[in-house]
């Protein structure tokens, strides 16, 4: 039986950066045209400078629609916003035009996400300082998405082989991150990642959640959280059908993950999570925001301008992005509004 393939929407990323290199670099590659349709938001004027730049063989042809491209490899379809002036762009620096067109390549493929149009985006890096420049009312995707798609707190999960990471806090400092460790917060999360991962076509569901402390607290020895808090959060968790094992000592439980024996794990702060990935596979690691109405993955590093346009950024996040993509769009179970 031949599965069809999923349209994927690749906003081009901030055209400074490396966004428009690993694009084209990731498109060059026959495998993706086997496993999904890809379909780049941007301006094909810098998808051609790109393929100059990187030397791959490759062709644009624009189109008016998702339903309008031919997805045949050795021609990118492209949808072609037209909004960067290269008499006045420059490779690698801030700068305002490229902030706005990045958020315009963004809210475009959201519309067509919200719409059906295409099954998934994987979104390449814009940069913060550029967005600022151009006045654009958001520091990133996670923000945009949030507000385009109307989805308050989205869920970050982190994908690098079989270990799949979410995380219970995001950006604040570690004893911010722990006086948000709070029993109703672990039991809040544990139910929105079991509904993220059902959403992801994942069945019989296994949640770890990792100790906060050595050993996971040695009942007490080495600190209370995991007893006052953690524990009971998970334990509340399970009364509502959760499939939910912890706290488990953060010095085994990714690499448990790693192995099969969880289907993912509850991360408590931020560099717990993104140590265990990136040394997993610093380069393989991918970004998916759950709980929006469609399916996003994302690279997990950012616009690169101190090496961008010069041939050497590697494509591999951006290739995982697109895989990942087209492996859950099939099973992915769409909300609306």
């Amino acid at each position: 039986m031949t599965v069809e393939r999923a349209i994927i929407a690749i906003p081009m990323g901030d055209a400074a950066g490396i966004g428009p290199e690993i694009t084209v670099r990731s498109l060059a590659k026959q495998e993706f045209y086997n496993i999904c349709k890809p379909l780049v938001i941007g301006d094909a004027a810098v998808l051609r400078k790109a393929i100059e730049v990187t030397g791959v063989d490759l062709k644009v042809s624009t189109v008016d629609s998702p339903a309008a491209g031919a997805y045949v490899f050795g021609t990118i379809d492209v949808i072609d916003l037209a909004n960067i002036d290269l008499t006045t762009w420059e490779p690698g620096k801030v700068q305002a035009q490229c902030g706005q067109a990045s958020f315009e390549y963004v809210a475009h493929a959201v519309e067509l996400a919200m719409a059906g149009e295409v099954a998934a985006l994987a979104t390449t890096p814009i940069n913060k300082e550029s967005l600022k420049a151009a006045k654009v009312p958001y520091i990133g995707h996670t923000e945009m998405l949030e507000d385009l798609g109307n989805t308050p707190d989205p869920l970050t999960m982190f994908q690098v082989h079989s270990l799949r990471i979410f995380f219970l806090t995001r950006h604040v400092s570690v004893k911010e991150a722990i006086s948000q460790m709070t029993k109703e917060r672990v039991h809040d999360y544990l139910i929105r990642c079991d509904k993220a991962l059902q959403r992801l076509g994942i069945e019989n569901r296994k949640l770890a959640v990792a100790g906060l402390n050595p050993h996971s607290g040695e009942g007490g020895l080495f600190g209370r959280e995991e007893m006052d808090e953690i524990a009971p959060g998970i334990e509340a968790a399970k009364l509502d059908g959760i499939d939910a094992y912890g706290p488990v000592p953060a010095d085994s439980v990714f690499f448990q993950a790693l192995n099969g024996k969880y289907d993912a794990v509850l991360s408590l702060y931020h560099d717990q999570g993104h140590i265990a990935a990136k040394m997993t596979d610093f380069h393989r690691t991918v970004s998916i925001t759950n709980g929006l109405p469609f399916l996003r993955t994302s690279v997990d590093h950012g616009t690169a301008f101190d090496i961008a346009w010069k041939n050497i950024a590697s494509s591999v996040s951006m290739e995982e992005c697109i895989k990942l993509a087209a492996q859950y769009a099939p099973k992915f179970t769409r909300e609306s509004l």
